[in-house]
């Protein structure tokens, strides 16, 4: 679940844009999913949310 950061490194601009594509589309399907009835993990919300921000960190890095 948790991206390492060598591993966000080692993928291209566009892996990486498409990743976070799907990964936001990942993240509203369980916060809806929450929102109508507990999910067993709710940590997985959070992680999701910061493999996330590392994916648009890198890209903003790389970009500058």
């Amino acid at each position: 679940m948790k991206s390492n950061s060598n591993d966000i490194k080692t993928l291209t601009a566009e892996q990486i844009q498409s990743k976070v594509k799907v990964d936001k589309e990942v993240l509203a399907k369980l916060k809806f999913a929450h929102a109508v009835s507990p999910i067993e993990n709710p940590m997985r919300i959070k992680f999701l949310k910061k493999d996330i921000a590392r994916m648009l960190t890198e890209l903003s890095a790389r970009t500058k």
